[in-house]
Parts: C-alpha cells; structure tokens; sequence
C-alpha cells in the first residue's frame, strides 16, 4: 500500500522560502513518476511540478525559476523548494504518485493528505 506524507509547510512572508517534503513509503520509489500539485481556497487544485523516475523535471510555465522540484531515492523523499514566496502561492500543497509518462495532469494514483503554505 503506497502512502505519502507531506511535511514542511507553514506560515512565511512574502520573498520567503518554504522547502516541502514528501516521504513515500510502500512502493519502490524509484519506478515512480512524482509530483506536486496545491490548490488554493476557492480554486481549482493545479499542477507545480513534477520529477519522473530517471530525473527529468516539469513545471508549470508560471512558477519556473521560483519553485525546483528534487527526489533522495536513498530515502524515498520528495521534495519541492519554493523561493521567493508571493501570497498567490497560498495553497495546500499535495504530492502524489503513479508509474505513468512524466506530466501534471491529475491522473495519479496516490495522493498524500496535503500541507498548508501561507504567504503573507
């Protein structure tokens, strides 16, 4: 049974850094496409970023340069690193996982419950 559990998140101000990690357990991590998506209040979830199994990465057009999406496979963690902080980027943040194509559309299969970054 594959489980994710989102860490990090908080409460920052705006120009600040936040680095979010995802611990995944119950899978081999390594044959994994991984990503993370957040979904503001009121809004529809959306897709950041995402790391397939061999390294490559993919980001919404909108928040590259910002965010840099990572993987420790010696730990199966995921992380994502946001700098420069706007309160746009106010959301719960999710990661999720599938054995899939890299990509941000929503089709995962598993999802962690998600962790709340605030930017004031």
């Amino acid at each position: 049974h594959v489980q994710l559990v989102e860490s990090g998140g908080g409460s920052v101000q705006a120009g600040g850094s936040l680095r979010l990690s995802c611990a995944v357990s119950g899978h081999t991590y390594s044959d994994y496409c991984m990503a993370w998506f957040r979904q503001a209040t009121g809004k529809a979830r959306e897709g950041v970023a995402a790391i397939s199994s061999s390294g490559r990465t993919i980001y919404t057009d909108s928040l590259k340069g910002r965010f840099t999406v990572s993987n420790e496979n010696a730990n199966n963690t995921l992380y994502l690193q946001m700098n420069s902080l706007k309160p746009e980027d106010t959301a719960i943040y999710y990661c999720a996982a599938d054995i899939r194509p890299l990509g941000l559309r929503q089709t995962y299969g598993y999802w962690g419950q998600g962790t709340q970054v605030t930017v004031s």
